[in-house]
């Protein structure tokens, strides 16, 4: 059995659900678990109508629960123009997701608040719509296709915008629900991103929770392999938008994968690979506009080389610096100080310490305004924004002869104002003005990756 999820972009239209259905249609003999996202760009669409609805508006409100029905009811009738019965029935049953939707719009708009659980249960629908429809199309076109509701079997914590899986659960109620649906089937369809508490309420994993969907069900039912099909040739050696002459990855490990999606890298969602590793289940990046395309395989360390693999970079960041001289030989100091970080519940990335000052880095949306307040009530806190944090990764680099010179030679121009390396070996991290981002990215990326290339052709 393989899991394969399809994201935005693979789901997006008429052409790219063709595609899909194509490349499902070719994995049969492997017992194929769809997990598809919400068409691309409804999700946003579904946050501008939580927030038209919280701010009372209701002819904004209208107008987007138009967009949203009409583009579905659309999609649905031209995938099953040849089918009329599947049709009706599909469009039916966008339609009363969409009324129960706008039913639940219409009374937070009377009231003029947004709690986070309807908001969960906002968001939540362009997943439920697109597999609706997705599974309709399939069995349309002949592959036996079973739904399969993801609240049933994704259970999570309390916190309905971002919940944690509860994976006890999670494992001990998978594989029953998937068996039961794929009776008498070819194949079974379910939704990323979403689930419920164990009180049955709603929730969702956060944005980009599709990956980690997908990933932890293929540990639940131990799948033979995990699928992410997306809309680009598998892993780049960097950001494609910033750099031009990126490099194919064919294969990575998942502690390299790990640190890229960490560090910035968009092609997985940061936690995929956590529950892949549990299992040792091989995850393929892949291509649904190339489907004949490699893609790339993230497989355990021991298959893969070592080496630079990628230049990854977060845009926007905060310099947290920390100053006391109570640090010094005291025991527990650096205990409190990332209490306050964890009750506050803001996630760091990097951390540099000296004897006297500890620096961390946040993501600038994060909300620190509280844990600067309660840091400054022991020591001299000094907040840096508008940084950048750029990230050279691969398998054992800092052990590599010659390569901190070869990373820090195009930055004798810039200013760093910290540099932290990973324990494992994985990655090595500074940070930057956020100006000077692209060209860093750029200089570390040609210098990395492209001076012996060029060498080479004399």
């Amino acid at each position: 059995m393989i899991v394969m999820k399809f994201g935005g972009t693979s789901v997006a239209n008429f052409e790219a659900i063709t595609r899909a259905i194509f490349i499902v249609g070719g994995r049969l003999d492997k017992k194929p678990v769809v997990v598809v996202s919400a068409l691309s760009k409804v999700t946003d669409l579904l946050y501008r109508i939580s927030d038209a609805a919280a701010a009372r508006n209701v002819s904004e409100t209208k107008t987007l629960m138009n967009e949203l029905r009409s583009r579905h009811v659309n999609l649905a009738s031209d995938l099953l123009e040849q089918s009329p019965a599947l049709k009706e029935s599909a469009v039916g049953r966008v339609n009363a997701i969409c009324d129960s939707l706008e039913e639940l719009v219409n009374a937070v708009c009377a009231v003029g608040e947004l709690s986070d659980r309807n908001k969960a249960i906002i968001i939540s629908n362009g997943e439920l719509l697109s597999s609706t429809i997705i599974c309709f199309t399939m069995n349309a076109k002949g592959i036996r296709t079973n739904f399969i509701d993801a609240r049933q079997m994704m259970i999570t914590s309390n916190e309905y915008l971002k919940g944690e899986p509860v994976i006890d659960e999670i494992v001990a109620r998978v594989p029953g629900v998937i068996e039961e649906a794929y009776k008498g089937m070819d194949a079974v369809i379910t939704q990323g991103f979403i689930g419920s508490n164990l009180a049955g309420e709603q929730t969702v994993l956060g944005r980009g929770g599709s990956d980690y969907s997908a990933s932890l069900i293929g540990m639940a039912i131990d799948a033979e392999r995990i699928e992410i099909w997306t809309d680009v040739d598998g892993v780049r050696s960097a950001d494609p938008r910033t750099v031009e002459n990126t490099k194919y990855i064919e294969k990575i490990s998942f502690e390299e994968a790990a640190e890229m999606a960490h560090f910035g890298a968009k092609v997985l969602h940061p936690l995929t690979i956590e529950p892949a590793v549990k299992k040792n289940i091989p995850i393929y990046v892949l291509n649904s506009m190339n489907p004949s395309g490699k893609g790339t395989a993230i497989l355990r360390s021991e298959l893969i080389e070592d080496g630079v693999k990628s230049v990854s970079f977060k845009e926007n960041i905060r310099v947290i610096n920390i100053f006391s001289m109570k640090m010094i030989n005291t025991s527990g100091f650096l205990r409190r100080v990332f209490e306050i970080f964890s009750e506050s519940k803001v996630s760091v990335d990097l951390i540099s310490t000296s004897e006297a000052n500890i620096s961390v880095t946040v993501d600038a949306a994060e909300k620190i305004d509280k844990v600067v307040e309660q840091l400054s009530e022991f020591a001299d806190v000094i907040v840096d924004d508008d940084k950048s944090q750029v990230s050279v990764i691969g398998k054992n680099i800092v052990r590599l002869n010659g390569m901190l010179k070869k990373t820090f030679a195009p930055l004798k121009r810039t200013n760093v104002y910290m540099i932290s390396q990973g324990a494992s070996f994985v990655n090595i991290s500074f940070v930057v003005d956020r100006e000077e981002l692209k060209d860093v990215v750029k200089d570390l990326h040609y210098h990395l990756f492209e001076v012996e290339e060029e060498l080479e052709q004399f």
